[in-house]
């Protein structure tokens, strides 16, 4: 999937509040979170993701924003790089985010309707995440983001929630499924929910923090065979032996000054 640029991803849906329909073989955008080295980042490019997200709140994935500055520098220009935060202030979401030059940010916390406009109207595109069945769910449009993530209620803790708490709540246009989600339950969310896009990060690791290659292809592999996309978009088995190889080989570099923090909060 190549992404679009920015001012071509879904928009706020209309006063109407319409909800769309995707269409089996629409590409769905697939986005490994949790990223917190060179190796990781460049392994998901490689066996297929769409995007790729960076911790910045407390987190046993946290990384450091000059860490982050060098892992974009490395990607290629299509990729999605998703800067999360949670309960930041407002100005610092944007001067981190700009400065490192990031394609999105994801409010991740208890961010109002206002600081999340504030956000959006300073970054490229803003995505905003609710636990599942939360009541600001009602009332999306009134925050601003071009899309929104429903996640868990608790994130990070490979929790699944019922999906059917996001069935027609969010027009699938504008939504990312989130929580528990890996290569086993993925075609599930997506049959059920018909999503604009899935996000995984501990359902592809080895342990906190660090990516399992086979588990991140299985993981792309799965959600675009349920999407219905084309094998041409799939990546091959070679693939994986190729990435784990290039990941090995950069790894040692690429983990200079990258700050991982051991908190008990998770993202």
């Amino acid at each position: 999937m190549v992404i679009a640029p920015v001012t071509e991803l879904p928009a706020p849906s209309g006063a109407d509040g319409a909800v769309g329909e995707r269409e089996r073989g629409a590409v769905v955008l697939v986005k490994i979170c949790g990223i917190t080295s060179e190796a990781d980042a460049l392994l998901a490019v490689a066996m297929g993701a769409d995007a790729v997200g960076f911790v910045f709140a407390p987190s046993r994935r946290q990384v450091a924003p000059k860490a982050v500055q060098r892992i974009v520098d490395r990607l290629p220009r299509e990729i999605l790089t998703v800067g999360v935060f949670r309960n930041e202030a407002p100005a610092r979401v944007v001067e981190i985010t700009n400065t490192i030059g990031l394609r999105a940010v994801q409010l991740h916390g208890d961010e109002t309707s206002k600081d999340t406009q504030w956000v959006a109207e300073r970054v490229p595109l803003t995505i905003k995440a609710f636990p599942a069945g939360h009541r600001n769910l009602s009332h999306l449009d009134s925050y601003g983001a071009g899309l929104v993530m429903v996640d868990a209620e608790s994130p990070g803790s490979g929790e699944v929630f019922d999906w059917r708490l996001a069935e027609g709540v969010v027009d699938p246009a504008r939504l990312i499924v989130s929580g528990g989600l890996n290569a086993d339950n993925v075609a599930d969310a997506i049959a059920h929910l018909h999503p604009f896009g899935v996000d995984v990060s501990t359902g592809v690791e080895a342990m906190p923090g660090v990516k399992d290659p086979r588990k991140v292809r299985a993981f792309v592999v799965a959600a675009r065979r349920a999407a219905g996309e084309k094998d041409d978009s799939i990546p091959s088995e070679l693939g994986v032996h190729e990435a784990t190889g290039a990941s090995e080989a950069a790894a040692d570099d690429s983990q200079v000054g990258a700050r991982l923090y051991d908190w008990d909060e998770d993202t």
